[in-house]
């Protein structure tokens, strides 16, 4: 960084405990919102942060790769995701934050959850007008007795805390309202963006594109809420692909294991689904 001064966030995952999309981001997350323009020195993340069962998605590996070969000079930073894992947003913002040149930030869709706190790490950070910043407490699946339920709680203070630092510090605002807005869930337009001190600039509206393939944006989108409905069910990788091969194909078998925990349930999320990718 260069002109921020922002906080470092200590990172420590805890066995049982997933972190996960938010599904109101998913489903108002836009794919196929791109740059106009990118270039050598641009990074861009306009997928779920963290691994998915295809393995794809947002990385701090693949971040630091970019930065590696970008090296020491000013970086551009596109954003447009719905979130994904907490823990591997804020090694990704730990990791820009340390970059020595000028970051900018251009949030040409969204930027929620885990995308938003990436976000703060630039410099210079610019949103359309139409864009959208989310900010909220972590958001994880978890497992075990209610006494680990309370300890996953007490577990998650720290986080949130630490997530509030970050957008006070960038905004200006006390940490005390950033909180009362992340416990909100709070969606934040271009100018509300601009008002809370979230970002500096409103992007012109050349600098944002849409790609005219609506039916590969579906079905981006799809292949994200089948990948979390699939973790919550408990569905192991391989037969997580073969289900989206199978609806992509048209098949027939889209329905969950029969051993699979909410089998039933993860079944009539994948009717829903499938419907994304048949032919209108």
């Amino acid at each position: 960084m260069t002109i921020r001064n922002l906080p470092q966030v200590d990172i420590g995952a805890r066995p049982a405990v997933r972190s996960d999309v938010s599904q109101s981001a998913l489903m108002r997350w836009s794919p196929d919102v791109r740059a106009s323009q990118v270039d050598d020195a641009t990074i861009t993340i306009l997928d779920v942060i963290g691994h998915d069962f295809w393995d794809e998605g947002v990385t701090a590996k693949r971040i630091s790769a970019a930065l590696r070969r970008i090296g020491e000079q000013p970086v551009s930073v596109v954003i447009n995701s719905p979130g994904g894992d907490m823990f591997e947003g804020l090694a990704i913002y730990n990791i820009l934050r340390e970059h020595k040149a000028r970051i900018t930030v251009k949030v040409v869709g969204i930027a929620a959850s885990a995308a938003s706190v990436i976000a703060m790490a630039g410099d210079d950070i610019q949103i359309s007008r139409a864009g959208f910043l989310m900010i909220h407490n972590a958001w994880v699946i978890a497992g075990g007795n209610r006494h680990d339920m309370r300890d996953v709680a007490a577990w998650l203070e720290p986080f949130d805390e630490a997530m509030a630092g970050v957008y006070a510090a960038r905004s200006g605002l006390s940490q005390t309202d950033i909180a009362a807005m992340m416990d909100a869930e709070t969606y934040l337009n271009g100018q509300q963006a601009l008002d809370k001190g979230l970002a500096d600039t409103l992007l012109s509206r050349d600098e944002v594109t849409v790609s005219p393939d609506d039916t590969q944006a579906s079905g981006l989108r799809a292949e994200r809420r089948m990948d979390i409905l699939a973790r919550r069910a408990g569905v192991s990788r391989d037969d997580a692909r073969a289900l989206m091969a199978d609806l992509k194909s048209g098949g027939k078998r889209g329905a969950a294991p029969t051993g699979a925990p909410e089998a039933a349930e993860f079944a009539a999320e994948l009717q829903g689904i499938r419907g994304l990718f048949q032919p209108k």
